[in-house]
């Protein structure tokens, strides 16, 4: 029999629980948590080592997404990336119950000789937000490699970071080689490349689930951060459309992937915004809300929390919202 026709598909989520995790994955995203309290991830698309993620629904349920890639690249990547033998992008969402270690990830040429793994270039977008509650992103104006070496010695990095209050909304690039952490009271959507090459300088003194301080990778830290880069803000939201549907707004650009938001009004026709290319896939991430996303006269609910993939064979769909909705969309350019 041919193989089945491609359509958006949904994958299980991979739960990931580390000590600054909470619940809010399961409470407010409606992710499958246990009774624990520290559920720190929800890896919605990944092709990373043996954390692969699995179609959830329909004539594919229970296909990995490697084996869609290896099978069928042209069809799932596109003719613009089918020479890709790995997903190019990672996307996940991030419950920060306690600080995250203070951290730098390296770029690609670092990350395989540090890390053998890929570089990585991430943007978040905060979903939500506790009062008072902090994103650190790059060090300080003027903060150079030694004074930066000295505070990580005495335990005082804190003072060099660069700090903002997070606000819902807020969508920060992270570039590779930048100092950052998530605060206490941020849950935000993820979108990096594929790797998890990190390098921690400073863990705020706590101690791990095994009673010993975490470990701490300062050489290849040091050796990562581009000192250059100094502090990194929310960046500026570019409208690139506006119709009765809603808005549509570029949030992120690099050479990795390029993000967009559609803040969609409520209406009750199959009349929205276009989103999926024949050259290239398209990820769907809901952020607030619940929208549709119309395929060929087959509509598919988005609801926040969720992401769906669009393979290049899709070709373009509708998103619309009868209540209003917040997506994100992603491609690699």
């Amino acid at each position: 029999m041919p193989d089945p026709r491609l359509y958006p598909l949904r994958f299980e989520p991979i739960l990931r629980r580390l000590i600054w995790g909470g619940r809010r994955l399961g409470t407010v995203l409606g992710k499958p948590i246990g009774s624990e309290a520290d559920y720190a991830e929800s890896w919605e698309l990944s092709d990373y080592q043996d954390q692969v993620s699995l179609v959830r629904g329909g004539a594919l349920d229970g296909t990995s997404l490697r084996d869609l890639i290896r099978a069928r690249p042209a069809e799932l990547l596109g003719p613009a990336l089918a020479n890709l033998d790995q997903f190019p992008l990672l996307v996940k969402f991030i419950d920060a119950n306690q600080d995250l270690s203070v951290q730098v990830h390296p770029d690609d040429a670092r990350g395989r000789r540090l890390a053998n793994d890929n570089g990585k270039t991430e943007t978040w977008i905060v979903l939500a937000a506790e009062p008072e509650s902090v994103i650190y992103a790059g060090l300080r104006a003027g903060v150079g490699p030694d004074e930066f070496r000295r505070a990580i010695a005495s335990g005082e990095v804190e003072p060099l970071l660069h700090r903002f209050e997070a606000r819902p909304g807020d969508a920060i690039l992270i570039e590779a080689g930048t100092v950052h952490a998530i605060g206490a009271g941020v849950m935000l959507a993820e979108i990096q490349q594929m790797s998890d090459a990190t390098f921690r300088v400073f863990d705020w003194n706590r101690l791990g689930p095994d009673g010993q301080p975490r470990a701490l990778h300062i050489d290849q830290a040091m050796e990562s951060t581009n000192f250059a880069l100094g502090p990194v803000h929310p960046m500026d939201p570019v409208v690139l459309e506006s119709r009765a549907c809603g808005t549509r707004e570029r949030l992120a650009a690099s050479r990795y992937f390029a993000c967009e938001r559609m803040r969609l009004h409520p209406t009750d026709a199959w009349d929205g915004f276009d989103v999926g290319q024949t050259d290239r896939f398209t990820i769907l991430i809901g952020m607030q809300g619940k929208a549709t996303i119309v395929d060929h006269d087959e509509s598919y609910e988005l609801d926040a929390g969720e992401t769906i993939l669009l393979p290049a064979s899709v070709g373009a769909c509708q998103v619309f919202s009868e209540q209003g909705a917040v997506v994100l969309t992603c491609v690699v350019p």
